[in-house]
């Protein structure tokens, strides 16, 4: 008994110890630290900026731990607000620079640039009597933004025209939707799009759900969160509430301060926990999306499918600091229902060289969801079923990079004042081919990889000395890729004509008329609907029957 008294008194004295070595240690370089800046101040050759060192300093200082642990200065508050609530007063509208001006992209359906006429490709060459000439896109985007109500003067040229018009915009409050769109899809499957996790995301959700299943025999509901970075935590808790029942454990959050140590239930009874449920997510599915997916999977409640998510176990919080600053400071990992963890990089344990790596398969742990189905941590989530996506071909990612389907856009909108609707349109034989004239007349070319590697050969040939032997092969090879690149349209015309279609739709149909777009030829919604429709295969993938397998285009 007294060596166990002992070994306690011992490693409590140790524990004190050495927080009272970290409290001088902090006091030691507060005070170190406070005397460079005056020193600074003071002597320095020239003047400093003492306010824009600080936020230098404070930055180097995080950028050695967590890559969401930021400080937010006054100044760039505004920025902090839009990105954790979404929303901003504004104009509505994505901006990008194309040359010396910056042009309209994409306006929001119903906010203050669609309706005062703005359309995508509208070059804007003055923000009140200003001129946006070389301005670039943060720039432009600033001069747009402010208090909703208050009016702005825009000087802008509609694409295709040279006459300059001067439009008077009124500031609103810009809301991205939590939900950009719901409906039936097909088979009697419903479709829920989810970009964010912003406030009152459970709410639309539930009542996306609801709707669709009050108006239609409902056989099965898909729940899209690719492409979600995440949000609110409570939101994430209380989707997966709407599928499970009230007091299930969603997630618990383990920090070093037992305040951080929380465990989030579900707080009411559930909408429906009977309908087979999938959701799709992608490795840009990250922190709030990981929540709801991993939950589904964890309990057992639904399929998942797609691509394995980021891998963002880290909890933040938003702390004040004076003078209006704050601090988004991680604080906790967070663990679901199974006891995983699913982050990917251990930014706590760096290499030598100081770059973080992902947590090695070693130190990789198993774990069982409540059926009792094998599910692993460290890595985000993995799917039920993986699809894994075929890539853009480089004609197709240049001619959208460098705003070919952007601009042939544009001259169709000119010519078609309408079209089907976002279901029905597609590119004809006769568009395709308007769009391949399009791009030969404004001399597109783009560099493959085989031209690069031909470039890279004519220079290591002719520094160690074997240009001259091999120079007819290479200039033969040359030629005869520049040759075949004059197909590249062509052999990539299904990838093209996807953008394209996409695109066109969206000029119609806004955001809404994107996402039913982009629905139609949709590998994972198609994998969803032949999950959802096959009641033996769904309920064997729950049970941990069913071999996992991986498809693709």
């Amino acid at each position: 008994m007294t060596f166990i008294l002992l070994m306690a008194f011992t490693l409590s004295f140790i524990s004190v110890d050495a927080q009272d070595q970290n409290n001088f240690e902090l006091s030691k370089n507060i005070e170190i630290y406070i005397d460079v800046l005056r020193q600074l101040n003071q002597n320095y050759v020239d003047n400093i900026n003492p306010g824009e060192l600080n936020t230098t300093a404070i930055d180097a200082m995080l950028e050695g731990l967590d890559p969401y642990t930021v400080y937010i200065p006054e100044s760039k508050l505004e920025d902090f607000e839009l990105m954790t609530k979404g929303e901003y007063g504004g104009i509505g509208a994505l901006i990008q620079k194309q040359g010396d001006y910056v042009v309209i992209t994409e306006p929001y359906e119903g906010f203050p640039a669609q309706k005062s006429g703005l359309k995508a490709g509208d070059k804007i060459i003055t923000v009140d009597g200003e001129s946006a000439e070389g301005k670039t896109t943060r720039e432009v985007s600033e001069k747009l933004k402010g208090v909703p109500g208050t009016t702005l003067t825009l000087t802008v040229q509609p694409f295709g025209d040279t006459t300059d018009q001067q439009i008077e915009i009124v500031r609103e409050k810009v809301k991205i939707p939590n939900v950009p769109y719901y409906g039936m899809i097909r088979d009697n499957v419903g479709y829920i799009s989810l970009v964010q996790f912003n406030a009152n995301a459970a709410s639309d959700v539930k009542k996306a759900f609801t709707d669709l299943n009050d108006h239609n025999d409902l056989k099965g509901i898909v729940l899209d969160l690719r492409g979600n970075g995440g949000g609110l935590l409570s939101e994430a808790v209380d989707i997966v509430n709407i599928f499970v029942p009230k007091g299930t454990t969603v997630v618990t959050t383990k920090g070093k301060n037992p305040e951080n140590i929380q465990v989030r239930r579900t707080r009411f009874a559930p909408t429906d926990t009977k309908i087979p449920l999938v959701v799709l997510v992608n490795g840009n599915s990250a922190s709030a999306s990981e929540i709801v997916s991993g939950a589904i999977q964890d309990l057992d409640r639904g399929v998942i499918i797609g691509e394995r998510t980021f891998g963002k176990g880290l909890v933040q919080n938003v702390v004040p600091l004076p003078y209006n600053s704050r601090m988004k400071l991680t604080i906790a990992k967070y663990y679901i229902p199974s006891g995983r963890c699913i982050q990917a990089i251990d930014y706590f344990n760096k290499h030598g060289n100081g770059e973080p790596d992902k947590i090695p398969d070693s130190l990789i742990s198993e774990f069982k969801t409540a059926d009792g189905r094998s599910v692993f941590d460290g890595k985000g989530i993995n799917p039920d079923i993986k699809i894994k996506m075929k890539p853009f071909s480089q004609v197709t990612a240049d001619l959208y990079a460098q705003n070919y389907i952007f601009n042939f856009t544009n001259e169709f909108v000119l010519k078609h004042p309408k079209i089907s609707s976002p279901e029905d349109f597609m590119i004809t034989d006769e568009e395709f081919n308007n769009f391949k004239d399009y791009v030969t007349k404004q001399d597109f070319d783009y560099q493959t990889e085989t031209e690069t590697l031909i470039k890279r050969l004519n220079k290591s040939a002719e520094r160690e000395g074997y240009l001259k032997p091999i120079k007819p092969l290479l200039d033969s090879l040359d030629r005869d890729v520049k040759k075949e690149k004059l197909h590249d349209i062509d052999k990539n015309r299904k990838q093209i004509e996807e953008l394209l279609r996409i695109e066109i739709v969206t000029r119609y149909y806004y955001q809404r008329g994107k996402v039913i777009a982009a629905l139609l030829n949709d590998p994972d919604l198609a994998e969803a609907v032949k999950v959802l429709n096959d009641h033996s295969m769904y309920h064997s993938i729950l049970i941990g029957t069913y071999a996992k397998k991986e498809t693709g285009e």
